[in-house]
């Protein structure tokens, strides 16, 4: 990785002609780097596109539930760990910070998750900040 190294992100890399489908690349990507066989995982859905600011990648990320607890093997070369983040911290918003800036002529609000001494933040806070709306939404249609 070029461009986004020491970054918290999700597992994810770039569409091989022989995934065939993006879900297969994201399939194949956390297989590498984490060692989730796609056989133990359900895919939910996608969520939109997002480019990344600094190098405008197109992030292309998918929902899915695993089995848990799930014994992950963390690939060297390409992640350092795992961090785990319940989805009740990442709703505490008495934690989020926000940032508006113009970029481009265009107001652009970044969001920025604290949590035990990390900052998660660039497009995977925004990823995040999207599935967490969805989950909200649902959690509170559900009752």
């Amino acid at each position: 990785m070029k461009n986004h190294k020491n970054q918290i992100s999700f597992p994810g890399g770039a569409y091989q002609e022989e995934d065939g489908t993006l879900v297969n690349t994201a399939l194949r990507e956390c297989a590498e780097e984490i060692g989730l066989m796609a056989g133990d995982v359900e895919v939910l859905g996608e969520l939109d596109d997002f480019v990344t600011q600094v190098s405008s990648y197109i992030i292309s990320p998918f929902v899915a539930i695993i089995p848990w607890p799930y014994k992950f093997k963390v690939n060297r070369k390409e992640i350092e760990e795992i961090i785990e983040v319940p989805i009740s911290a990442l709703l505490d918003m008495g934690r989020l910070r926000l940032e508006t800036r113009i970029i481009d002529d265009e107001k652009v609000t970044s969001f920025f998750y604290p949590y035990q001494g990390r900052v998660i933040w660039g497009a995977t806070a925004r990823i995040l900040n999207q599935f967490l709306d969805i989950f909200v939404r649902a959690a509170e249609a559900v009752g």
